[in-house]
């Protein structure tokens, strides 16, 4: 009985607004687990500028972050914060893995390190490399975006 129900046409006028206003201001979320971090913090420099994709400002707490990057090496003793971080942001949330140990555990095939984020929080967008360079944050910015471009408040409800 809601919008959804009787008009197409206002259901994709509204998802084109929704979605070109979260698309365009992305709040990342300060957070560093390893090296790629240091990268993390190059890509937001005046020299790649993520400003001009919407990503100006990384937040410092969860409640103000819809974007969460997990750059770095995540062990078993990480994981309970960095769940706690991901429930505690509102939707829409997504989430990069940057760097090979985020996306698969790396070089660290041992008992302490989490063998790829994705088993445990749902990612939008790889970022392989070890570590990435900044431009390919840049990058994954950018397919974030597009992704973010194709949702519907339906699909999302």
């Amino acid at each position: 009985m809601g919008i959804e129900s009787h008009l197409g046409i206002v259901t994709t006028k509204l998802d084109f607004l929704v979605n070109w206003s979260r698309k365009n201001s992305l709040w990342p979320m300060t957070f560093g687990l390893a090296c790629c971090a240091l990268e993390m913090m190059v890509a937001a420099s005046a020299r790649h500028d993520l400003a001009r994709f919407g990503a100006e400002v990384f937040r410092g707490s969860p409640r103000q972050a819809d974007l969460l990057i997990v750059p770095g090496t995540l062990t078993k003793k990480m994981l309970p914060y960095v769940l706690r971080l991901y429930n505690q942001m509102p939707e829409p949330k997504w989430v990069i893995a940057y760097g090979a140990c985020a996306c698969t555990g790396g070089i660290f095939n041992t008992y302490n390190v989490v063998q790829g984020v994705d088993k445990y929080i749902p990612v939008d967008v790889y970022v392989a490399g070890c570590p990435p360079k900044p431009e390919a944050l840049v990058q994954a910015i950018v397919m974030l975006r597009k992704k973010i471009e194709k949702e519907s408040l339906k699909d999302r409800a």
